[in-house]
């Protein structure tokens, strides 16, 4: 037993650092991560699977990575974002993958930035900086520069609006592109 004031302060610390070392070490020999936490949030969610539906049928599934929870404003910020949205028979119409987020629980509007793209089961393919969704209009937007691809399709420009699917995509500037006409495609 340690009787010296000084020797038991120095134990002391020794066995912090080792308690310490040991808990920010992680087998995989990666280095620990630490996420930091915004003081007004009221929940800190990991792993969230949102779905929303219309008569029964699955029309939005959300997920994230991690997800901050207010409830004074009814919003979440989303990270490692996924968003699937559903046909009104349920057949998936794309999917949009982005690092961040938000949601509005109420209005279930949502925004998408960094890294966002947007892809169909048909191949059509959106990529920009940020996105948002208007739940009473169903349709998405962007403010920012976007490239769309599709079968025998080339569109760029400096915003956008599109349905969920991909199938109108219109903007008002223009840069450079192909589209073809769904009309001649139908017929």
């Amino acid at each position: 037993m340690l009787r010296d004031p000084r020797a038991c302060r120095r134990a002391r610390v020794v066995a912090t650092v080792i308690v310490l070392a040991a808990v920010g070490c992680d087998p995989s020999g990666e280095p620990p991560t630490t996420l930091a936490v915004p003081d007004s949030a009221d929940q800190v969610l990991f792993g969230v699977t949102h779905t929303v539906t219309s008569d029964g049928v699955l029309r939005i599934k959300l997920e994230a990575d991690t997800v901050f929870n207010y409830e004074a404003t009814q919003t979440a910020d989303l990270y490692g974002v996924q968003v699937e949205f559903y046909s009104p028979e349920g057949a998936l119409s794309s999917t949009i993958t982005a690092r961040q987020g938000t949601y509005e629980w109420q209005t279930q509007n949502m925004e998408a930035w960094g890294d966002v793209v947007a892809e169909t089961p048909e191949g059509r393919r959106l990529t920009t900086s940020i996105l948002q969704y208007d739940a009473d209009m169903d349709e998405l937007s962007g403010p920012e520069p976007f490239v769309f691809d599709g079968p025998g399709e080339h569109l760029e420009g400096d915003g956008f609006t599109s349905d969920p699917d991909f199938q109108r995509v219109r903007t008002e500037r223009p840069r450079r592109g192909t589209v073809r006409r769904a009309e001649a495609e139908r017929q």
